[in-house]
């Protein structure tokens, strides 16, 4: 009896565990800063995942995908190439940047069933690539359903750098959104001090203005999360859905002459 109790015990706790991991969208370039000595040949790696855990999880082909430049929206869906990420379903796409100026690329999944949550996860995620010194309307929207418009230029970045973005959820301020931040913790050097400290969970203003310090270099994904109007069924049974603005920003360290 104490055998089982012990094992149910145990079983509980892992759930428990699994179930407070933050989920990601991730979209995250080769270089965010394009100059021009350099590659001009983006590679963008879409995925789904527990960044700081290194835990991957399965990305079907978005039901959208695409660049925004100068006011205009390209498709780009049809040139994504399967990929791996963290051992699941991904997806890649090498884009060459051409002419100077500022590039949002964005994403918006399939609705991602979540057993755990009872309900699907929707993450309408996107980064911003700066190329060959231009850096005019980095805070223009994208017109997705959701998105945090950044308040802080996205990009050119310091670790310990005050990083702003306002959340949006159909092209309206969300006040006091809930907003998660995680580190992408690709090579795994890092460890949390305990499970608290895996995803950082700030709140923004009444004016769905979140600030936050980030406090080492690096990729930083920011999640603002809000319960859809709307419900999709799961099974027969209508299920709730999490809708998450998310966005990818590189914070960079200083270079030793």
């Amino acid at each position: 009896m104490k055998k089982t109790t012990t094992t149910l015990i145990t079983m509980l706790m892992l759930l428990a565990a699994g179930a407070a991991q933050a989920h990601f969208g991730m979209l995250i370039p080769s270089d965010n800063m394009v100059m021009q000595q350099d590659n001009r040949t983006v590679t963008l790696t879409l995925s789904f995942s527990h960044p700081f855990e290194g835990q991957g999880m399965i990305l079907e082909k978005p039901k959208a995908f695409g660049m925004r430049f100068e006011g205009r929206s390209t498709d780009l869906l049809s040139s994504l190439q399967p990929a791996k990420v963290m051992g699941q379903k991904a997806w890649r796409l090498d884009f060459a940047i051409k002419r100077p100026g500022v590039y949002t690329f964005y994403m918006e999944p399939k609705p991602y069933w979540e057993e755990a949550e009872d309900g699907f996860i929707v993450h309408y995620t996107k980064t911003v690539v700066a190329a060959f010194g231009d850096d005019e309307n980095w805070d223009a929207e994208s017109g997705l359903k959701t998105e945090i418009v950044p308040l802080s230029k996205p990009f050119g970045l310091y670790a310990g750098n005050v990083f702003q973005g306002i959340v949006k959820l159909d092209g309206k301020p969300v006040p006091y959104a809930e907003v998660e931040i995680e580190y992408y913790n690709r090579d795994g050097k890092y460890q949390a001090p305990t499970d608290y400290m895996v995803t950082q969970s700030i709140k923004a203003d009444g004016n769905g203005v979140f600030t936050y310090a980030v406090p080492w270099s690096g990729w930083w994904g920011f999640a603002a999360l809000n319960t859809a109007d709307f419900t999709i069924k799961h099974d027969g049974e209508d299920k709730s859905v999490e809708l998450g603005a998310v966005i990818w920003v590189k914070f960079e360290k200083p270079i030793k002459k």
